[in-house]
């Protein structure tokens, strides 16, 4: 029911205040809720075998990212590795999919994330990365198949193990290579089904089902392991050009320091003789985008007519000669 005020004020408004009014939508956004699969591999980062994988990582990362320049670097997930420390871009994000599940640290509040997700915003208990002049990470709560970025606007994009925990990992490298500008680098790590640990997490599922009870996974459980092979198979039907690729972790799946650090011979000899086995790969790629010339028609030349042959005046000859002989 409307009242004489209202009907007075949608009057002197206009016709088209009232139209705008009527078309405007409300604003629904979803809220974030906490990943257990996210939980799960944090926790299983604080056992001597996450901690040699992620070691490994971090110096994988750190040599690779230090030498490249640009203005805008993006990581994806993962908040536990920082790829983007030793890099000297001007605007580092780090982009989460979900809510941690862990309460932040002591410190100043943290607003209210489920407000506006998509603003770029403090991560929770971030910490003061070496090299970056005391700055914290920024965070931006997002879906990774649905980035908040123009296309052709980051010059760096990292993806730890995103692929693997992502639903549908093809949709996502295809929205990573919409925002990434050409010649822009993406960086992938991943677990390689061709190892020892993924070995005995495949032995671990098959004696759980045949014993009827939940298995004792070495790895935290994942969505799906994608080979390297398969992994360059993407990255060439998206224009990609693998820059580089190495592997690495090369010793036992076992779950003690004192024998991961007895097996620590092994990484040299791994690296050299047997080198797609390692427990994980590292590659980077390149965006390739072909460009084309147009080439038109040369303009400012003349052309200049070449004389024709004189062949009448020989015919005509031959013909005087002919008329001689005959007198």
């Amino acid at each position: 029911m409307k009242t004489p005020g209202q009907d007075d004020e949608r009057d002197k408004r206009g016709p088209r205040a009232v139209g705008m009014d009527e078309r405007k939508a409300p604003i629904v956004e979803a809220p974030l809720q906490p990943d257990i699969a996210a939980a799960e591999l944090a926790h299983w980062l604080r056992t001597p075998a996450g901690r040699y994988l992620l070691a490994w990582e971090q110096r994988f990362i750190d040599a690779a990212v230090i030498d490249w320049f640009g203005y805008h670097a993006l990581q994806l997930g993962f908040p536990q590795l920082h790829g983007l420390r030793t890099n000297r871009m001007t605007n580092r994000w780090l982009a989460l999919d979900h809510r941690p599940l862990e309460e932040p640290a002591a410190g100043p509040p943290v607003p209210d994330l489920a407000a506006h997700p998509l603003e770029y915003q403090p991560e929770p208990r971030a910490e003061l990365a070496p090299g970056l002049n005391g700055a914290v990470r920024t965070a931006v709560y997002c879906e990774f198949d649905a980035l908040p970025f123009e296309s052709n606007s980051l010059d760096l994009v990292l993806l730890p193990h995103t692929l693997e925990q992502s639903a549908d990992p093809h949709r996502c490298l295809r929205e990573v290579e919409r925002v990434l500008r050409p010649e822009g680098r993406v960086v992938i790590l991943g677990l390689n089904p061709a190892s020892l640990w993924a070995v005995r997490q495949n032995l671990a599922r098959v004696n759980g089902r045949l014993l009827g009870r939940p298995p004792r996974l070495y790895l935290p459980a994942e969505r799906e392991y994608i080979g390297y092979w398969r992994l360059r198979d993407w990255l060439r039907l998206l224009s990609f050009e693998v820059e580089r690729a190495q592997f690495g972790c090369y010793r036992p799946p076992l779950l003690s320091d004192p024998w991961l650090a007895r097996w620590q011979w092994i990484e040299k000899p791994g690296g050299k003789w047997w080198t797609v086995l390692g427990a994980l790969y590292g590659v980077i790629a390149v965006k390739r985008v072909h460009g084309m010339r147009l080439i038109g028609l040369a303009r400012g030349v003349k052309r200049v007519a070449k004389p024709a042959p004189a062949v009448a005046a020989v015919h005509h000859r031959h013909h005087q000669l002919d008329d001689a002989e005959v007198d």
